[in-house]
């Protein structure tokens, strides 16, 4: 037997976005609910793609998004490498689909559910943090307890994860030892995996022969690109590093840093849209946006 890795755009969006139970089943592990009762009992399936109201401002695509019969909305991403603009992505799509739930002038204010964004990052962005789960809210600054609610963001860093030290729900540690253990090596999934359910089918969703040679081609060609970038960004954080050392101040450091992964990120996008690769894996990788690949 052999498994895909769980991680791709291709197996991730075929997993938690064809089957209503495994979303709902993750949602509900990851994502801080206190209460039995907050907890996601059905969802619908929404497009990913967020469409702007005119033509001169920007579309965005997300993984998995969805909603339950509360009116509460789900965003899920899996992002491969950390870029500086993920965050602010990450914002703006869940803030796009906050304020969109007004349908008209006579929408009342008092009708907005919440947003949760759920994003599963294999990098590290923080790493002077030890934990891998990070809760974000908007709270008061000298009363943490003080919360405005509406948008809830969570990150989750998978290179940092390990299940001994994990202080989450018991599925969560299962949902994250799937997204962080199985891949094109595994020919034998975990035995605590497989005893229960919802694992158990997610694993099946991931074997090779589930797959056709085109999806397969597709799979391998998302791999060298994350390949292709991630070698690309190493090199621009070591270019803008030696930028910053030769200016003597860390202002310097950081601002060639941050040139440098731009001009690769466009430079990248730009060698993948000319070997035909799609506008959303291209997206996925750099972090570009559809608009701005447009635009190579």
């Amino acid at each position: 037997m052999r498994y895909l890795d769980p991680k791709a755009d291709l197996t991730f969006k075929k997993v938690f976005g064809e089957h209503p139970d495994l979303v709902i089943s993750l949602l509900n592990a990851l994502l801080p609910f206190d209460k039995p009762e907050e907890e996601i009992k059905e969802i619908e399936y929404l497009t990913p793609e967020l469409v702007p109201e005119t033509p001169l401002k920007k579309n965005s695509i997300v993984d998995v998004r969805c909603k339950d019969k509360a009116g509460r909305q789900f965003l899920v991403e899996m992002q491969m490498l950390w870029s500086t603009a993920f965050m602010q992505r990450v914002l703006f799509n869940a803030s796009k689909a906050y304020v969109r739930q007004l349908g008209g002038r006579e929408s009342k204010y008092e009708l907005l559910q919440p947003v949760y964004s759920l994003n599963l990052v294999n990098d590290i962005f923080l790493p002077d943090v030890p934990d891998a789960y990070h809760d974000y809210q908007i709270v008061q600054v000298e009363h943490t307890d003080k919360v405005i609610e509406g948008l809830r963001f969570i990150f989750v860093e998978l290179p940092k994860f390990k299940p001994q030290n994990f202080k989450g729900k018991k599925m969560a540690v299962l949902w994250l030892r799937y997204l962080t253990e199985i891949n094109e090596q595994t020919r034998q999934a975990p035995k605590e995996l497989l005893e229960n359910p919802e694992i158990s089918k997610a694993v099946t969703e991931i074997e090779e022969s589930a797959f056709s040679d085109a999806q397969l081609w597709w799979y391998d060609d998302f791999w060298d690109a994350v390949r292709v970038e991630n070698t690309l960004i190493s090199d621009a954080l070591r270019e803008g590093m030696e930028k910053g050392m030769e200016k003597g101040m860390e202002k310097g450091r950081q601002e060639g840093m941050q040139e440098g992964i731009k001009q690769s990120n466009i430079q990248n996008a730009r060698g993948m849209k000319a070997e035909g690769i799609p506008t959303e894996i291209i997206a996925k990788i750099t972090g570009l946006t559809p608009d701005e690949i447009a635009k190579l």
